[in-house]
């Protein structure tokens, strides 16, 4: 099972550093593949799997939501409320939490000496766990209690602004059980478990669809937000005991005990996280300039923008589920000095992820009409709800090749001890030209108009950040990358249209969407296999014909993949945003 990790039966036992890196030495000696590249590759599928799952329930989820609420103003009042869970999903879950303690288990388990005495993860744990509990718990509080200030700074147009408030009280208390649950994932991940990480939305979104299905009648909209509370509260079950059974487990014994690098005893020091933190928030602030310039539009324009973003995001989040699991072995190979073998393993995923999240993009915008009729199209979802949510889902999926970069490169620049300061200024420029774009695009264009102001911004974070890739470290091939990146990008462009060809004479919406997706991979591929200095596309690593020998006393060092739902489903979605 995947969760259950150690070195091959017959080799000696490393240290945690020396075992991520040494592995792979060892295969190439041996001209085979390295285990660690078909471990990698077990655990993206099974987070892949879980993923799917924890997608296809938040589907489930806002088609409840869509059904019984539709797409008016008391589902605009719970969306404003479900901006708390989403930036406590990026910062406390996916983007800050994982940037900053992923790395440090991970040179943790690499300094680990085989005795329970000084164990430096349990060190870890007592000095940041608490203090994370405190801060977060404060928060939560403050929010109940400023949650009428919160409304109407988000959305002062809102016709029903107190259902809004009661909504966004119920959904303050996830920051507590996001941060849990982001601590437990992060740690979990570090030492290699991905199965409970995996399942965290699957557990989330069984909260939601089950409070609101009991809680309907009584509670209206209300249901929903109650159910953020409970998905939360799921979140930390399914992790807590894996993670009791890691600490708990006696530490491998190492040759030579790595020495603590600066800076981990000051884990929670303002300088040391403010760069993520900064560039966590910033990313997520562009939720909030959708909904406060969608709130004096007609009713309506929110939720538009929600269930659009929700659906074109799915690509996005597959694209970047090899990423997310190969963040801890690029952090493990530049702790090592793996300088090449890092940037190898972040090319490699950059136009992996490229190819998966064009497709998905190019998919998107030729059925976007079909999409949204299969998903949404009923009870209180009508025709035109139909049409204006396709319209903007066309427009935000121009912006996922962007997401996606940022989401990869973002992981270089934060894989060292010490955190840049570049991203966050990068995502902060994105950030102010979404803002500046949205104000006049929103009167010209209404809500496809935001739409269209969120793929400028985030296009152009991620031109920034793959400009000042060479600076960092992981010394990629930016021009490389960058001409690869257009080629795909044109590729992209051409399976787009010969999928709305097909799509628009083709009848029933389910057959639409599955020829036009068909059409849409295979011109793609042929177009990258035809064009001239086409970009070299790597093979995933193949599954392994046996079942590599697992051993409970090596999980801690064999390990070196994180799983996150990196976009799994933001809390309504994100899916990054699930």
């Amino acid at each position: 099972m995947l969760g259950t990790r150690s070195a091959p039966q017959g080799t000696r036992t490393r240290t945690a550093g020396d075992t991520a890196v040494g592995r792979g030495r060892h295969a190439r000696r041996k001209g085979g593949r390295s285990p660690s590249g078909r471990f990698l590759l077990r655990a993206a599928v099974v987070t892949a799997g879980l993923t799917a799952v924890g997608a296809v329930l938040g589907l489930v989820r806002d088609q409840i939501l869509a059904g019984y609420f539709g797409a008016g103003a008391e589902t605009d009042a719970f969306l404003v409320a479900w901006t708390v869970p989403e930036f406590a999903s990026t910062l406390l879950i996916e983007d800050a939490m994982a940037l900053i303690l992923v790395p440090a288990f991970s040179r943790a388990l690499a300094r680990r000496t085989g005795t329970l005495f000084g164990d430096p993860v349990r060190a870890l744990v007592r000095t940041t766990l608490p203090r994370l509990v405190l801060t977060v718990a404060a928060v939560s509080a403050l929010l109940v209690v400023l949650a009428p200030l919160l409304v109407s700074a988000l959305a002062p147009g809102l016709p029903d602004p107190q259902l809004a408030v009661d909504c966004t009280r119920l959904t303050a208390t996830c920051v507590l059980s996001f941060a849990l649950a982001g601590y437990c994932s992060a740690a979990l991940r570090a030492h290699g478990s991905f199965l409970p990480p995996a399942a965290i939305y699957v557990a989330y979104n069984v909260g939601i669809i089950g409070t609101t299905l009991v809680l309907r009648e009584p509670l209206g909209v209300r249901s929903a937000a109650a159910g953020v509370a409970v998905g939360g509260v799921l979140m930390v079950l399914v992790q807590a005991p894996s993670l009791l059974r890691e600490l708990r487990t006696r530490p491998t014994r190492g040759q030579e005990p790595r020495p603590a690098p600066e800076g981990d005893g000051r884990l929670l020091v303002l300088g040391m996280i403010a760069p993520v933190v900064v560039f966590a928030l910033s990313r997520q602030s562009q939720i909030l300039i959708e909904r406060f310039l969608a709130s004096p539009l007609p009713a309506g324009a929110i939720s538009h923008l929600n269930y659009a973003q929700k659906v074109a995001q799915m690509p996005m989040i597959l694209s970047l589920m090899l990423c997310t699991v190969s963040f801890p072995v690029v952090a493990r190979a530049l702790a090592a000095g793996e300088a090449e073998e890092a940037r190898r393993r972040v090319e490699r995923d950059l136009l992996l992820a490229a190819v998966v999240v064009l497709i998905g993009a190019s998919t998107v915008v030729a059925t976007a009409p079909q999409i949204v009729e299969i998903l949404f199209q009923r009870g209180a979802f009508d025709r035109s709800d139909t049409a204006a949510t396709a319209a903007v889902m066309r427009v935000y999926a121009l912006g996922l090749l962007g997401q996606t970069m940022v989401g990869a490169l973002v992981r270089c620049y934060f894989s060292a001890a010490r955190p840049l300061w570049y991203p966050a200024a990068a995502m902060g420029a994105g950030l102010a030209a979404t803002a500046v774009t949205g104000v006049v695009a929103a009167h010209l264009w209404g809500a496809a108009g935001i739409a269209g102001a969120n793929a400028f911004g985030i296009t152009l974070t991620a031109v920034m950040l793959l400009a000042g890739a060479h600076r960092q470290s992981v010394p990629v091939d930016v021009r490389r990358l960058g001409e690869g990146l257009l080629r795909l990008a044109l590729a992209g462009v051409w399976a787009a249209g010969a999928g709305w060809l097909c799509a628009a004479v083709t009848g029933p919406p389910v057959l639409a969407v599955a020829v036009a997706a068909a059409v849409v991979t295979g011109v793609f591929l042929l177009f990258v296999a035809c064009a001239a200095k086409a970009p070299a596309i790597p093979p995933l690593p193949r599954f392994p014909r046996g079942r590599t020998p697992h051993a409970r006393t090596g999980r801690a060092a064999s390990s070196a993949a994180e799983a996150s739902p990196v976009g799994g489903d933001v809390p309504l979605g994100r899916g990054r945003r699930r």
